[in-house]
């Protein structure tokens, strides 16, 4: 099948025209993106209407976003190409507070790795937007009209329109008070703040419309209640479900690990085998809410997963449509080149350096000396128990090195070394590991 590749220049010069929709709300209804609301009908009418400006907020909490992030950047975009203006705002203010999580507070980070932070997640936001033509989005750091305020201004301003009663109602808010921990001022005072960023870019820029996840919702309308008492106006929030995966378990993190979009923290190689191995009962969902395929694309890809699993056809396609629309083409390839090599169908000499090390990061792996026995480590990377039975495996021909048969139990890894001073360790057709070499 020929894919149909989304990139990220192509996304921003490319406007999305799914004729199965009668509007933008129909279409991020179907995807899956609204988990709840303001007024459905209002909001229905609002982004069928003319251009309206609207806007998401990304914490610097990390050096890079990850892939519940990328729910909420994807949304600006879908929305952007059904003509609206979006606001893109990093929280250079809100970052030196921290979101109230429900089990403890955060650690707060120096004023100096905030700004560092909020440049990182500015460009990572900044590729996915088209700042050009008739609607162009725009950055806004919140930083920039929080900081200049004073502590009475601030109480005065905007303190006076909160009632401590329904901050307290707020999810966040009793999760933390019921806990051990409890929760400090500090993190009680985040809705203000977010609050306060709907009011100011309503006043300045005629935003009208917030989207954030579902779990984001008091924060969301903290803001539309703020606009509303405080310059009687009307605004609107959209909360999109929290991802998870069908057994229920949370979407994006293993083990603790999340999966991030600056490829230096999860590589290209890594990130598209995420996606390769999505379970059928996820793939669609995905192919929903993280591509610009239409809908007929998608629909016709599920039939495939219900009729030919096997051919996995569905992950292939979302790893390589993501993998493109977060890295670009060049990496994507080489991230299938660099599978598809690992496993003997491909030249692993072909592979450029950087790919090939961080596949084999993402395998068990061992660093040794250059003469280290090829039977130590197969003991040492787990693919064999014991040098008895890495003996008996190279014996039955089932070793390779860099996709090479063993013969001789005495090799050594010396003389099987790539350029990047690394080897491919194989037992049979599909145990892999990693061999550093020093």
């Amino acid at each position: 099948m020929g894919r149909v590749s989304t990139t990220p220049n192509q996304i921003l010069t490319t406007q999305h025209n799914d004729s199965s929709f009668e509007d933008v709300w129909d279409e991020i209804e179907w995807r899956g993106l609204v988990h709840v609301s303001t007024d459905r009908d209002a909001l229905k009418r609002l982004l069928a209407g003319p251009p309206i400006t609207y806007y998401c907020g990304f914490d610097p909490t990390a050096p890079s976003l990850h892939l519940g992030n990328l729910v909420q950047i994807l949304l600006l975009r879908r929305l952007q190409l059904a003509g609206h203006r979006p606001l893109g705002l990093v929280g250079g203010s809100t970052g030196l507070i921290g979101d109230p999580r429900p089990t403890a507070e955060r650690t707060l980070n120096t004023k100096d790795t905030v700004a560092e932070w909020v440049d990182y997640l500015r460009s990572q936001i900044e590729k996915f937007l088209s700042f050009d033509g008739e609607n162009p989005a725009r950055m806004v750091n919140n930083l920039d009209w929080t900081q200049p305020l004073s502590a009475i201004d601030f109480l005065r301003d905007v303190g006076k329109y909160y009632r401590v009663g329904t901050m307290l109602k707020k999810d966040a808010v009793s999760a933390r008070l019921n806990s051990d921990a409890g929760i400090s001022y500090t993190e009680f005072s985040y809705q203000i703040l977010q609050g306060m960023d709907f009011l100011e870019l309503y006043r300045k820029f005629g935003c009208v419309l917030q989207t954030g996840g579902s779990d984001q919702w008091g924060n969301l309308t903290s803001g539309t209640d703020l606009i509303h008492r405080a310059a009687q106006g009307s605004a609107h929030a959209i909360g999109t479900p929290l991802i998870t995966n069908s057994d229920g378990t949370k979407f994006g993190k293993s083990e603790g690990n999340a999966v991030w979009l600056d490829p230096t923290l999860t590589s290209p190689y890594a990130f598209y085998q995420f996606w390769l191995n999505t379970l059928d009962a996820d793939v669609i969902t995905r192919l929903k809410i993280f591509t610009f395929l239409p809908r007929t694309e998608i629909e016709r890809i599920a039939v495939l997963v219900e009729e030919e699993p096997f051919r996995r056809e569905a992950q292939k396609t979302l790893a390589y449509e993501v993998t493109s629309l977060v890295h670009g083409v060049a990496a994507t390839e080489s991230a299938i080149s660099a599978a598809q090599a690992l496993f003997g169908q491909g030249d692993l000499a072909d592979l450029d350096d950087v790919t090939l090390v961080s596949a084999l990061r993402e395998l068990p792996n061992t660093t040794c000396a250059p003469d280290a026995l090829i039977t130590q480590l197969l003991v040492d990377t787990g693919l064999t128990k014991s040098a008895g039975e890495a003996r008996r495996a190279i014996a039955q021909g089932g070793v390779y090195v860099n996709n090479a048969v063993v013969a001789d139990e005495t090799a050594t890894i010396d003389g099987s070394v790539l350029s990047a001073g690394v080897a491919v360790l194989r037992r049979g057709k599909k145990t892999l590991a990693g061999v550093f070499v020093e």
